[in-house]
């Protein structure tokens, strides 16, 4: 049996909300993402370094159309990778935003976890990569992202 071509990182992660703007509000208002794209009622999509958040309404995505049907019931999960001197930041930093700290985790390693809540209750979760025995991404560019560019309608 052969080897699969080699994977480098996952490059999407999506979330399901219905109230889209409540979701653009938390992900670019309190926790900064830059939107890349968004067409109401359907999707908006947020720009990391080297990785996008997608949150859909799952009734439009579950109809497809420029890609295959998709979606999902009940709350997701995403991480965040911070670096371990930023956890108590990013504490503040949420709680003056008024969002509270549902559950912090201390891993085996000694590594902690911040876990919250976005506004359709899925699971944010803020950790250092160390929680996986993985090294800390550094290097990122510090230029504004590239514009958003407007995607085709179904």
């Amino acid at each position: 049996m052969s080897s699969p071509p080699p994977l480098a990182h996952v490059l999407e992660t999506v979330l399901y909300a219905r109230d889209l703007e409540a979701a653009e509000r938390f992900y670019a208002g309190i926790l900064g993402l830059a939107v890349h794209a968004r067409r109401p009622g359907r999707h908006v999509f947020f720009r990391l370094p080297r990785a996008m958040l997608l949150v859909f309404d799952p009734e439009a995505s579950a109809r497809g159309g420029t890609v295959p049907a998709h979606g999902c019931r009940g709350p997701g999960h995403v991480c965040f990778a911070v670096p371990a001197s930023a956890l108590e930041a990013w504490r503040r930093h949420l709680e003056r935003h008024g969002v509270a700290v549902e559950h912090e985790q201390r891993w085996p390693s000694g590594h902690r976890s911040l876990y919250v809540r976005d506004p359709a209750g899925n699971s944010v979760e803020f950790a250092p990569a160390a929680i996986w025995d993985l090294p800390e991404l550094t290097g990122f560019p510090q230029e504004d992202p590239p514009p958003a560019v407007p995607l085709r309608r179904d």
